[in-house]
């Protein structure tokens, strides 16, 4: 099904921001904003949820934990026992200081590689994924707000005009 959405250029991330703030408040839901780089506030402007990838990130580094603990327990007491500079290897908490880098290390490795796959699979980031944004230039000088339409479009173009948007265009938009 396609919608009209209207869409409003910007040449300036402050003035976004501020556009974005009057959009808001005057009670319009903002569909997306595409900027050729991170705007720091234009999340919460937007009224975004914030990110839990922090918590994936916390879930995955314990399981590099366990797995790291489990296979020095494997690896180096149960399946072959060496004495190695002298250390017993009688029980893993008695090696356990030895431990603690790889320990750290596959911590590291699992959170960070699992966050990043988390990452792009939720944005749906594949490889040969051709861009999603509705102009080029996003990705270089200027910043789109992309607002569905509903019956109200003149309205809206006063409004967007009157933040300062550098041009409005109407277009349609296929929803998935």
């Amino acid at each position: 099904m396609a919608s009209k959405v209207i869409h409003a250029f910007y040449d300036d991330d402050d003035v976004l921001m501020l556009a974005v703030k009057k959009v808001k408040a005057a009670k319009h839901h903002i569909g997306e904003v595409y900027c050729p780089f991170p705007v720091h506030g234009l999340d919460k402007a937007m009224g975004l949820a914030p990110t839990r990838i922090a918590i994936t990130s916390f879930m995955y580094g314990c399981v590099g934990l366990i797995v790291s603990i489990v296979m020095m327990n494997y690896m180096m007491i149960e399946d072959w026992p060496q004495d190695i500079g002298g250390k017993p290897s009688f029980s893993y908490l008695e090696n356990c200081p030895a431990f603690v880098p790889i320990m750290f290390e596959l911590t590291v490795f699992f959170a960070a590689h699992l966050m990043v796959m988390t990452f792009y699979m939720r944005s749906r980031l594949w490889p040969f994924k051709n861009a999603e944004n509705p102009d080029a230039r996003t990705t270089d000088d200027h910043f789109l707000m992309e607002i569905e339409i509903h019956n109200n479009e003149q309205e809206l173009k006063d409004l967007l005009m009157g933040t300062g948007a550098v041009e409005i265009n109407i277009s349609e938009k296929n929803s998935h």
